[in-house]
Order: structure tokens, then C-alpha cells, then sequence
């Protein structure tokens, strides 16, 4: 073997030693990236989670609380009406109310004083729902009605 040619043996092995070298190097500082952004997107998941789960037990926190104002509702001094004369629906609307009915009947009232109020008890920043919104309008506008209904039973 000729001594131009040992060169050029050796040139390319250097040139592929050193191109090794190099890539090896790429994909060590490659592969360390991605572990420091896949660590980084652990995290944030991980403080994410953390505030969903926060988000979350603060929600159901509230939703409870808003159950418990419904029940309870008829005991608070906001609540004008007698608990006697509230009947609990608790959906689509939490009460209605026969004002005056315990006094009318004691004697108390004549019929002409008797009222029916729709009540929905909301706690915190809640609103009514568009079904609520919607009954409190036909309320509004007189599409409420009084119906009797008989049903037959067999007699044996």
C-alpha cells in the first residue's frame, strides 16, 4: 500500500471518527433537550392537574353548599313565607309556595288573600338556568293554569 493512499485511508477514517464523534455529540445534547422539555412538560401537567382537581372540589364545594341553601332555605330569615306553606320541588324550580294557605286554613285568611309563588333559591354567583328563565317568563305573561285530573280505578 502506497503511503498516498495510507493517507487517504486514514483521512476517511478520521473523517468518519470525527463525523461519529459529532453526531454522537447531537444526539446526546438532542436527547438532553428533550428530557428537559419532557421534564417540563411533566410538571405542567402535573400543576395543571393540580389546579383542575382544586377547580374541580371547589365546584362540587359549591354545588353542595347550593343543595344544602335549598333544603334549608325555609329557615332563613330571606325566606318570607312560611315553611308550612313551602312545598320543595328542587327541580325545575326549588319551590312553590301557598302563601297563606296555613292561615286560610285556621280561618284565618279568606281565599281571595291566598297567592302561589314560584321560588329558586340561588347562593354565591349562581343564575338561573334558561329552563328557569323561560318558566319565569310564562309566569310572567299569565300562562299559568290550575287543572284537575280524576282517574278512573276499577272497582273489584
Amino acid at each position: 500500500m502506497s503511503v498516498t493512499t495510507a493517507m487517504i485511508v486514514g483521512i476517511g477514517i478520521g473523517f468518519i471518527f470525527s463525523f461519529l464523534w459529532f453526531y454522537l455529540t447531537k444526539v446526546q445534547q438532542m436527547k438532553a433537550e428533550f428530557s428537559y422539555e419532557l421534564s417540563e412538560l411533566q410538571r405542567e401537567h402535573e400543576q395543571q392537574l393540580a389546579q383542575a382537581k382544586k377547580r374541580s372540589v371547589n365546584t362540587s364545594r359549591a354545588v353542595l353548599k347550593g343543595k344544602m341553601a335549598e333544603q334549608f332555605a325555609p329557615l332563613f330569615p330571606e325566606f318570607e313565607y312560611l315553611p308550612s306553606d313551602a312545598k320543595f320541588l328542587g327541580d325545575p324550580i326549588d319551590y312553590v309556595v301557598f302563601s297563606g294557605y296555613s292561615d286560610y286554613r285556621e280561618g284565618l285568611l279568606d281565599e281571595d288573600e291566598l297567592e302561589v309563588v314560584f321560588i329558586d333559591i340561588k347562593s354565591g354567583q349562581a343564575r338561573l338556568t334558561k329552563g328557569q328563565q323561560a318558566i319565569a317568563h310564562a309566569i310572567k305573561h299569565g300562562r299559568v293554569r290550575f287543572e284537575t285530573i280524576h282517574i278512573q280505578l276499577e272497582e273489584r
